[in-house]
């Protein structure tokens, strides 16, 4: 199964790209939608939307791993974040994939074992599950860890009815 593992950001959406082959995770791709820094918000939200369909257009995964928002700087932020997030689900949507969403501690706690796992420890992990030469950018690390988040998952959610978006 290829899973795209989502961290929307309205400043860096990152993503990052696995198979599960059996109990093996391989890393297929990962990277960030950086929209310039300057354009608005509705422009850097056109980036991100069209980074994303590229995405999924080149390497066709079958379930997308959003993470969930729960805590931010401020509300603006909070509010900017969250309309990455339905940018990210609706390009999920579109393409006719399952959308399934995860929190911060889930993230964790799938990827370390512990769900207030430092940032560092959680790269860490991500390289080593995925057998990475390096530890990825920041952005892509973090959608790299929901995407195993969901490798992880997937059985379960799939026998309990699913997480999808809008369940």
């Amino acid at each position: 199964m290829r899973i795209l593992g989502i961290d929307p950001g309205s400043r860096v959406t990152g993503y990052g790209i696995i198979e599960k082959q059996g109990n093996r995770l391989l890393h297929i791709d990962n990277g960030a939608i950086a929209p310039p820094g300057d354009a608005s918000l509705a422009l850097r939200l056109q980036a991100i939307h069209r980074g994303l369909e590229q995405v999924i257009a080149t390497y066709r995964p079958e379930t997308m791993a959003v993470e969930q928002v729960f805590l931010a700087k401020n509300a603006l932020s909070a509010l900017k974040l969250g309309h990455a997030r339905g940018v990210a689900l609706v390009c999920g949507v579109n393409a006719g994939l399952p959308v399934f969403e995860y929190t911060a501690l889930q993230v964790k706690s799938a990827v370390v074992g512990y769900g207030r796992a430092a940032k560092g420890q959680v790269q860490q992990m991500v390289r080593a599950l995925l057998k990475l030469p390096e530890i990825a950018q920041e952005d892509a690390s973090d959608a790299l860890a929901v995407a195993i988040c969901h490798a992880h998952s997937c059985g379960l959610n799939e026998r309990l009815g699913g997480l999808r978006q809008g369940r």
